[in-house]
């Protein structure tokens, strides 16, 4: 296990190397952020000024030199628009977007494994057609056409959850969450759908192939023979089997859906990291795309770190490959 983190220790921060030169050389490249950020009213020696107290005024390699140097000390830079660190501004949104981000999963998961288990063990029923045909339509739908109409249909029309915000919150270890609090759940319904229901339909499919794969295996037969009931087979043999793959693509999900919950926290004015990442690329605000970008790469890399963790404990071969390689 040790030579396993290590190894996945020198792995992340040579990515981490690789994703900060190209997110960096990107950003560079996109534009100007003095022409946004300065008048056009203003004059030459004032435009110089401002170039130079924002280090734009240094070759691109030098830039990069210096960010590498502040980051491995833990400085990602000053935003250019609000004038604080990048890190900080990000960490104070961080719980909102994981607060969404989990929500969504937890939804997932309690909806997409008992409907996918209904449909693989009737495939041929009405309602695990149903079934089927829901989830066809969660992974085709688009989130932002998906979001507009849960916006329109429960919050306009019919008034049951409210359309944008987060509600109240309160502190957990120090942390803001709202999910504690009547109105924050609300506030947190309606994005916790739409982000979590392209993962609803996935958790579906896959546990519905899982179940079919398993049903016909000869460790189910053999359960079945030694007089054990069906539920028992099917909760404490199957369903321990399928979880496997489960947990594996739900764990690398998780990183998809913070990565990619800005459409969500846009349409529902959610207060998250997604929606300073938009607002920042409006701005040209740099330290705060190239802060978010490798801040979400690196929650990828934690999150596969504990997925592999998690699927050694699922399943025992797994770690005892890993002994004898």
């Amino acid at each position: 296990m040790l030579v396993f983190l290590i190894r996945r220790t020198s792995q992340s921060v040579l990515v981490l190397l690789i994703m900060s030169l190209l997110v960096f050389v990107g950003v560079y490249a996109i534009g100007n952020p003095v022409d946004i950020l300065i008048s056009p009213e203003a004059d030459q020696a004032e435009i110089e000024r401002v170039i130079q107290s924002l280090g734009l005024d240094r070759p691109i390699w030098e830039q990069y030199w210096i960010f590498l140097v502040h980051a491995v000390q833990g400085d990602l830079g000053n935003s250019f628009v609000y004038n604080q660190p990048a890190l900080q501004l990000i960490l104070e949104r961080m719980p909102a977007t994981l607060e969404l981000a989990f929500a969504a999963i937890i939804i997932s998961i309690v909806l997409g494994i008992p409907l996918g288990m209904i449909a693989g063990l009737r495939p041929d029923a009405w309602y695990s057609r149903m079934i089927m045909s829901v989830s066809i339509l969660g992974f085709s739908l688009p989130t932002f056409w998906v979001g507009l109409m849960m916006i329109m249909v429960f919050a306009v029309m019919i008034g049951w959850l409210p359309a944008s915000g987060r509600g109240d919150t309160v502190d957990l270890f120090g942390v803001p969450v709202s999910f504690l609090t009547w109105d924050g759940l609300q506030h947190l319904l309606l994005p916790a759908i739409n982000l979590g229901l392209f993962k609803i339909s996935l958790v579906i499919r896959l546990t519905r192939a899982g179940m079919r794969e398993n049903l016909l295996m000869d460790y189910v037969k053999f359960a079945y023979a030694k007089g054990l009931s069906s539920s028992r087979v099917i909760f404490l043999h199957v369903l321990k089997n399928i979880l496997v793959p489960i947990v594996t693509v739900v764990g690398l999900e998780l990183g998809n859906v913070i990565a990619f919950a800005v459409v969500t926290e846009s349409i529902f004015a959610w207060p998250g990291m997604g929606k300073l990442l938009i607002d920042s690329i409006g701005l040209l605000d740099r330290p705060i795309v190239v802060a978010y970008l490798l801040i979400t790469v690196l929650m990828f890399i934690i999150i596969n770190l504990v997925v592999d963790i998690l699927y050694s404990v699922l399943d025992p071969r797994v770690r005892l490959g890993e002994m004898k390689s």
